[in-house]
């Protein structure tokens, strides 16, 4: 429920501080802020449209992040004194929501933002050190999660 929090937290910043944090998404897709002699400029993305899709996109993944950890973290916490079986039974939904934030972080800033768009070459618009930090604390609490439960006798 913690990584439900966050999430939550991300995608109410998004919404509400829209403007200030799709200049982001804007430059990171221009590539307008990378190293001027970079020859990865090609995969730039200059349309505005497209970085209105792209941020709403993200806003998206990190609202079903958010909404499915919410309902993960309350049916593990339903199930809190159900049998060991049960509980871990009960660990699935969480577990694919967890992976779902994951792969958001992972996959859509760390491979997508900072490697195809070479967003780690900006000093201004570099969400790499953030996005690691984040998937990092995602991946622990997955690897937490999966470890099994058992029944104490």
């Amino acid at each position: 429920m913690a990584i439900a929090f966050f999430a939550s937290l991300v995608v109410f910043g998004n919404v509400t501080d829209y403007g200030s944090n799709f200049a982001f998404v804007q430059h990171v897709f221009s590539m307008d802020t990378i190293f001027p002699e970079a020859s990865i400029k090609y995969r730039a993305i200059e349309s505005p449209w497209m970085h209105h899709a792209g941020y709403l996109f993200i806003i998206l993944l990190e609202a079903l992040t958010a909404l499915l950890c919410w309902i993960g973290g309350f049916k593990l916490l339903t199930n809190r004194s159900a049998p060991a079986v049960e509980f871990n039974k009960s660990k699935a939904v969480a577990i694919a929501r967890l992976t779902l934030g994951f792969l958001t972080w992972q996959v859509g800033f760390m491979s997508m933002g900072g490697e195809w768009f070479g967003m780690w070459m900006s000093e201004t618009w570099n969400g790499v050190p953030s996005a690691f930090r984040i998937f990092m604390t995602m991946l622990g609490v997955l690897i937490y999660l999966v470890l099994p439960e058992s029944d104490l006798d």
